[in-house]
């Protein structure tokens, strides 16, 4: 110990900066040891200790890590669910940077607070052995991290062994690990252990800092030698350096220990006085030592100078003292964080959510909650603790909370106990489904009919849960839960099931309308149409499901109609076949249909585009039983036109009924005749009719005579883009290219809008031209769809353009017209289908062409990716495993997402299956492949291959998704087998009806959740649900918050295809356009603009003048004119100053150095208005010289003053001088505004003008006051005064706003109230007495 004393020379280097002083007398006391070493300055290469480091604010984080340095920043926490996550992620990996194993072991301290201590470094332990097995090299740095979170979670180990153990590891120790081995003994009160890692560090002349000191005074305080402890504040300043933060924290927290408040409070005043910025962060140690001592009751006392605004580290201090048992202290606390304006529900949900994790008793979470509820602190606390223990599977808890929630009188829904229901589905616990049904009862909950289908009779068989609520004193609604069994039998597709059900005699008596959805779902699962036809054969005969009125008849019909009404265009057609057995097999039956409801359906089957199902269901029309109206109708309308022939009556209108009856009956040929033979008396209106009816049939010839006898009648007359399009599709179809090119252009001459053209609309046109093989015809329809502006250029029609250069064999003309699209368009789609048949054909010189030119334009590694899908998919696996083994070759998610949906779509399932195999070693996405494998499997019902995708999910170490672990649930759960893996973190199931996925979108919208809600949306759409309005706004709204304009515009394009009356409100409107201005996508959001416009939306004033001063900046002139044009017819609407593309107008030509233009174009606005004696004073240009000034653009100042003074002199016109005067007098630039008001003194003269100067809001106090200066007699000093008082008030000038006041006082003047209101205001706010009576006004 001497020796350290007698060390002076280490004291002078080790604190240059510190007198050192004389040498004391030896001790036995370390603290004295350590007096002369004093607190050192930083090495300049020392590791910052906390997860905030600069080391992991770097960009080489991978996207995982990034989301954790993100949730840390944020929170000041880490979730155990990410954490995992993302170590799993990373050992699937393999390796980790040191920076990210740094970030992962750090995180297991005090971040992790939903974890108890021994939790923690257990987890750290099990990180550190399964990151050093992958082969990850520790350096001093893991190390100290290491140590640091046993520090945090107070873990008892040997400092000397875990030294021991960094010298076997060849690992270095640096100032940071003595440090931390310091505090590791004296948080034992191990003095000696600790003196001898002081000598060590005296040895190798590393200086002593402040950590140091701080662990010995907790050192002395745990070994009992308080007097040694409080010593060290002293001995530090006689030593000539101030304590810091660290050293009073230890001695505050080694008082709390001791509940020693009065020392306590001592201490706090000279910690304030030295660093008073510290204390409120400090106080929560102080809280937490206090409260694990047993001293509670002077935690009030301290929790006063705890600054709460500090939110994030106030709720880390709830949750770690929630984690210690201390979850009283922590609501104290809780309780005294103020307020925001948008409510503090966020961190009582935080503090509510811990206390579950950790199973906190019931009546605990009752206090908490009624407290938070009586002090209008949260809204719905018992509904978010509810949630809590639900999603964390707490079935106890969340029945006991239900319970409370009831006594509260609070409503219970059914919803609230799926969750538990799963994990007993899962669990395949019958007495447990049982005993939740029996809750359910007795708190009043009727299970519903999806909560018995998906839920409850997923568990249990009918007879067992019935027999046991009986025996309970319950009586279940038999007609709910016999739809609940039948549903759920829909869900799995066993039709079988179904049909036994509905064929035994003990099933009760039920409308269709009530097992309408059941039987909606079970028929969409299969494609079995004899079974479909057995059902719909019960259905009818059985008088218990068909009760007259109305009879089978209609009931059938009506649930025949609402089946094909259920079902998409794509899904008709994809099971066209099957449903054309189905009708077939229902007229062997003698089931007919109702004929009004069988029109109804073969008016739905006209617009799927399936015309051969219209005679199948036309079979099933019940002509015999119920008369045709259609009929009747027909045969009145035909003697009542005979009639009125023979009477020599106007027949017009008779006529144009009968055509239209006999369209409906779908009669072509009769509908001809009666036109032929009545043609003089033909409307167009019949026309329309029979064009469409004669389109449904291919009769292109009679369809095309049609349409030019309309022309004949009436030119102008214009048919809905609707039969224009159907009139296209026949012709093409036909190859009557040329015919279908006149219809095209007789679309564009009658300005048919094109918006409501599909997209797909062209392409499909195209194919049917392409397998023709005319190449010719081809390219004429497609340069005049293009040249016409009728569509973009698109994946799809380039596929069309190559697919009749495939079909005919012609490899080069497909490579010439793929350059030549690239050449033309600037665009190159995937080559796909090209690059197969050139393989398939093994036309080696093409293909080595197309690969160069497309590895050019696009780069290498996006051709190895086309070709790489090409092997998969024709087969050539071997080829396919050289271009992965290809140095250098990395995945591109986009590419591979597409060929995932290629393969799930075309049901290619060995070669994703080959995909997936030998992308092993690539850094990918492997949930999402695996995802789209099970989607495959799925499809297939192949469950015996799903339960090897989990084998090979577990080898490769992959975390499955929610989703993924959902779709492989149900996948075992629809073929009768239980999972055998664990579901656990999976409780809460993924949405399945539209009115879920509602929900749910909803909900992540309101939490800020913005992504994932998009996911779910995306998710949505590839299910063909239909959301509602209200979701797409604001989904869309959320995104372009978030500056994502791309995605915006993706929720929208979805939104309009399932919603055809969509459109964006006025905001959400504004909103885009601002977004994509702010962006610079200019076209864009003229775009935006325009259809906002056309759909009769009009965005605020402000966001037109923002978009056309961006153009003007940008120097668009074209684009201001587009504008201009647009607005024009709307400008008295939108309030749009007349000078405002005029103006924005000259700034363009300016910024594109065109200054003479912009001269030309003032000097022309003046002689016009000269010469049509229009008032001078309207024109403004004001805002152009502003432009100038601030850019500082000297050359156009030079010229635009000069045409000013050309205008004042030779026209009298000294508008552009007055205005240029202004600009100089804003920007300060005196003597400028005077020689210019010396050379034409009529500018004191334009009053107008220089008032409109002073009542200006962007002008300031300052600038007024010049002019005041300048033109003192050419201003209203009242409206002056007024305005100077209520800038002065806003600029929290006192003493100018009061000067200004006197002024007017004396002379005679008054302000108006709501300036003595700004006044008034300012005064109080600078505690200075109102020397008049305040106005009642309020300031807004």
């Amino acid at each position: 110990m001497a020796a350290l004393l007698r060390s002076a020379r280490w004291f002078r280097v080790a604190c240059p900066l510190v007198r050192p002083v004389p040498r004391l007398p030896a001790s036995r006391h370390l603290i004295y040891q350590a007096r002369f070493f004093t607190v050192a300055h930083q090495h300049e290469g020392k590791v910052q200790q906390g997860i905030t480091s600069d080391v992991f604010q770097k960009d080489h984080f991978r996207f995982p890590f990034k989301v954790l340095d993100k949730a840390v920043s944020r929170t000041g926490q880490v979730r155990r669910g990410l954490l995992l996550w993302i170590f799993h992620s990373t050992r699937r990996k393999g390796l980790a940077s040191r920076d990210e194993v740094l970030l992962l072991l750090q995180s297991c301290g005090s971040l992790l607070s939903e974890l108890q201590l021994p939790e923690r470094t257990e987890l750290a332990n099990n990180m550190w052995n399964r990151l050093r097995g992958l082969g990850t090299k520790y350096d001093v740095d893991h190390y100290n991290a290491l140590l640091k979170v046993y520090l945090q979670n107070k873990h008892t180990f040997s400092p000397a062994q875990f030294l021991t153990n960094m010298e076997e590891a060849n690992v270095q120790p640096n100032q940071v690990t003595y440090e931390s081995l310091i505090a590791a003994y004296c948080n034992e009160g191990d003095i000696e252990g600790a003196s001898k890692i002081l000598q060590c560090m005296k040895n190798k002349g590393i200086p002593i800092t402040e950590e140091i000191f701080s662990s010995l005074v907790t050192g002395h305080a745990k070994a009992g030698d308080m007097e040694n402890a409080e010593n060290t504040i002293s001995i530090l300043r006689d030593a000539g350096a101030e304590p810091g933060p660290n050293i009073y924290l230890a001695l505050l927290s080694a008082y709390a220990e001791k509940g020693d408040i009065s020392n306590i409070e001592k201490l706090l005043k000279q910690f304030e006085k030295v660093d008073h910025c510290h204390v409120s962060r400090h106080m929560m140690q102080v809280i937490v030592s206090l409260a694990k001592a047993g001293y509670p009751q002077y935690i009030q006392d301290i929790t006063k100078r705890l600054d709460t605004g500090h939110f994030s580290d106030v709720m880390n201090l709830c949750l770690n003292l929630v984690t210690q048992g201390l979850e009283d202290t922590a609501f104290q606390i809780l309780k005294l964080c103020p307020k925001s304006p948008s409510g503090n529900e966020g961190g009582c949900n935080v503090f509510l959510q811990h206390c579950v994790v950790l199973n906190k008793p019931v009546s605990k979470l009752k206090q908490f909650c009624t407290e938070l509820k009586e002090a209008n602190i949260h809204s719905m606390p018992f509904e978010f603790t509810l949630w809590c223990a639900l999603k964390k599977n707490k079935a106890g808890m969340a029945t006991d909370l239900m319970k409370i929630m009831k006594e509260y009188g609070l409503p219970i829904r059914c919803h609230y106990f799926w969750p538990l229901l799963v994990r007993y589905q899962q669990e395949k616990n019958v007495e447990g489904t049982v005993e939740l049904v029996k809750v359910m009862h007795e708190l009043g909950i009727k299970p519903t009919l999806h909560t018995y289908a998906k839920y409850i009779l997923t568990n249990t068989d009918v007879q067992t849960l019935q027999a046991a609520l009986q025996e309970a004193g319950y009586t279940p609604d038999n007609t709910t839960l016999l739809a609940g069994e039948l549903k759920n039998e829909a869900l799995y597709g066993k039709l079988e099931n179904i049909l036994a059900l509905l064929s035994s005699p003990s099933t009760p008596h039920m409308k269709i309308p009530e097992i309408q959805e059941v039987l909606r779902v079970a028929f969409n699962q299969s494609t079995d149409a004899d079974l479909w036809s057995k059902i719909t054969e019960v259905l009818y005969k059985d008088g218990r499901y068909c009760p007259t009125p109305p009879g089978p008849s209609e009931a059938v019909g009506r649930f025949l109609y609402n089946l094909i009404d259920s079902m998409s265009d794509s899904e008709v057609q994809a099971k066209e076949e099957c449903l054309r057995q189905y009708f077939h097999q229902l007229k062997k039956m003698n089931i007919l249909i109702h004929p009004k409801i069988c029109k109804g359906i073969c008016n739905l089957m006209g617009s799927y585009n399936v015309p051969e199902l219209i005679k199948a269901v036309q079979l099933t029309e019940d002509v015999d039983s119920i008369p045709s109206d259609a009929n009747l109708k027909v045969s009145a309308l035909e003697k009542n036109l005979e009639e009125l022939e023979a009477k020599n009556q106007p027949i017009t209108d008779v006529l144009n009924q009968l055509i239209l009856a006999l369209c409906e009956e779908k009669n072509m040929q009769k509908a001809l005749e009666v036109k032929a033979k009545y043609k003089p008396d033909m409307v167009v209106s019949g026309y329309e009719a029979l064009i469409r009816l004669c389109c449904l049939y291919d009769n292109a010839e009679d369809a095309m005579n049609l349409n030019e006898e309309v022309s004949q009648i009436d030119s102008s007359f214009t048919l809905p883009t609707k039969t224009y399009l159907a009139l296209i599709k026949v012709l093409g179809r036909l190859g009557r290219v040329k015919d279908a090119i006149n219809i095209l252009k007789e679309m564009k001459k009658k300005d048919v809008p094109i918006s409501k053209i599909p997209v797909n609309f062209f392409p499909m046109v195209l194919n049917n031209v392409a397998l023709r093989g005319e190449v010719e015809m081809v390219n004429q329809f497609f340069e005049t769809v293009m040249n016409l502006g009728l569509a973009k250029p698109s994946p799809g029609l380039y596929n069309s353009l190559l697919l009749v250069h495939l079909e005919k064999g012609d490899m080069r003309g497909a490579l010439n017209t793929l350059i030549h699209w690239h050449q033309k368009y600037n665009y190159l789609p995937g080559p796909h289908q090209f690059l197969c048949r050139c393989i398939e054909t093994e036309n080696t010189d093409i293909l080595q062409e197309a690969i160069d030119f497309i590895s050019t334009k696009c780069g290498e590694i996006s051709v190895l990716h086309d070709l790489l899908f090409a092997f998969l998919e024709l087969g050539k696996y071997s080829k396919a495993q050289k271009i992965i083994e290809t140095p250098g070759m990395t995945i591109y998610d986009g590419k591979l997402q597409w060929f995932l949906k290629r393969c799930v779509s075309k049901n290619q399932v060995t070669a994703l299956e080959s995909l997936v195999e030998i992308t092993q070693s690539l850094d990918c996405d492997r949930d999402e492949m695996y995802y789209n494998l099970l989607k495959l499997y799925e499809k297939n019902n192949d469950f015996q291959k799903a339960g090897e995708v989990w084998t090979k999910l577990k080898e490769e170490t992959v975390v499955p998704r929610e989703r993924t672990l959902s779709l492989l649930t149900d996948m075992f759960q629809r073929n009768g087998q239980k999972p055998w893996y664990d579901d656990t973190d999976n409780i809460a199931k993924p949405p399945k009806s539209a009115k879920q996925f509602r929900t749910k979108i909803l909900m992540l919208c309101r939490k800020g959740e913005t992504k994932e809600a998009y996911a779910l949306l995306l998710e949505a759409d590839e299910k063909n649900m239909e959301l509602n309005h209200a979701v797409y706004s604001t989904v869309f709204k959320a995104l372009l918050s978030l500056g994502d304009i791309e995605e915006a515009i993706k929720v929208k394009t979805i939104a309009e295809t399932h919603i055809k009356s969509f459109k964006l409100n006025t905001t959400a409107s504004s909103r885009l356009i601002i977004a994509q201005v702010r962006r610079d996508y200019l076209k864009d959001a003229i775009e935006s603009l325009e259809l906002a416009l056309q759909k009769n939306v009009f965005p605020p004033r402000s966001t037109v003048y923002m978009l056309v001063w961006t153009l003007a900046k940008k120097g668009d002139v074209k684009g201001i004119h587009t504008v201009e044009k647009m607005v024009k017819p709307l400008a008295g609407s939108l309030f749009l100053h007349p000078m405002l593309f005029i103006n924005s107008t000259l700034i363009a030509h300016i910024m594109n150095n065109n200054i003479d233009a912009a001269v030309e174009h003032i000097e022309s606005l003046f002689t016009t208005a000269l010469q049509n004696a229009h008032p001078l004073s309207s024109i403004n240009i004001y805002p152009v010289f502003s432009i100038v000034m601030k850019e500082e653009l000297q050359p156009a100042l030079d010229k635009l003053s000069a045409v000013a003074d050309r205008l004042a002199s030779q026209f009298g016109a000294y508008g552009p001088v007055t205005d240029l005067f202004l600009e100089y007098v804003k920007a300060e630039k005196m003597d400028d505004a005077k020689f210019l008001l010396e050379r034409y003194g009529a500018i004191a003269e334009q009053k107008e003008k220089l008032m409109a100067f002073v009542t200006s809001q962007i002008n300031k106090a300052k600038n007024i006051e010049s002019l005041l200066g300048l033109v003192p007699d050419s201003l209203e000093m009242n409206t002056v005064y007024t305005s100077l008082v209520n800038k002065y008030a806003k600029e929290e000038d006192v003493s100018s706003a009061k000067a200004v006041y006197e002024k007017m006082k004396a002379e005679d003047m008054d302000l108006d109230e709501k300036t003595l209101k700004h006044f008034t205001l300012l005064l109080k706010k600078s505690e200075q007495p109102v020397p008049f009576t305040e106005p009642p006004v309020s300031v807004s």
